[in-house]
């Protein structure tokens, strides 16, 4: 994938949780990011338009618990399709288990985030994502790359 500037980068969220999709859109908002963001609250909607006919993302976010579909199973199936295989995916979650971790890293993410618990953590997150040159998240990805420590 090509490096994207951070004004045109488009950024899909998933999350179940109200809160973590509002704080995130609002620290987005304060950061004056022109990119588009759209959000989602479970992986059905979020599967459900991205097999739309014009959806194509440059990042998904994702927590990895949701109903009606994981975080895992969106993983497995943006994988399986090669329209996405440009699609950086970022794993967005509570959990700092070494299974989920590993889980993800082996399905194909391209980022393992904690979700941070402080607002100004949270707009730094945003800001190295919208800032990151996934092309280098495609090549040479390991496993102590693949968290994002800030």
């Amino acid at each position: 994938m090509k490096p994207n500037k951070p004004s045109s980068a488009r950024i899909v969220l998933t999350d179940d949780d109200d809160d973590d999709r509002s704080f995130f859109r609002e620290a987005f908002s304060e950061l004056d990011m022109q990119g588009e963001l759209r959000t989602f609250c479970d992986g059905k909607e979020l599967m459900d338009y991205l097999n739309s006919e014009e959806a194509t993302p440059d990042v998904v976010i994702l927590d990895l618990n949701m109903p009606r579909k994981s975080g895992f199973e969106c993983i497995e199936e943006i994988r399986s399709n090669s329209r996405f295989s440009h699609t950086s995916i970022a794993v967005y979650s509570t959990s700092s288990l070494d299974s989920d971790i590993d889980a993800t890293f082996k399905s194909g993410a391209n980022l393992y985030i904690k979700k941070p618990n402080d607002y100004n953590m949270l707009k730094k997150m945003i800001s190295t994502v919208m800032h990151t040159d996934w092309s280098l998240r495609f090549k040479g990805l390991n496993r102590d790359t693949f968290m994002l420590h800030l």
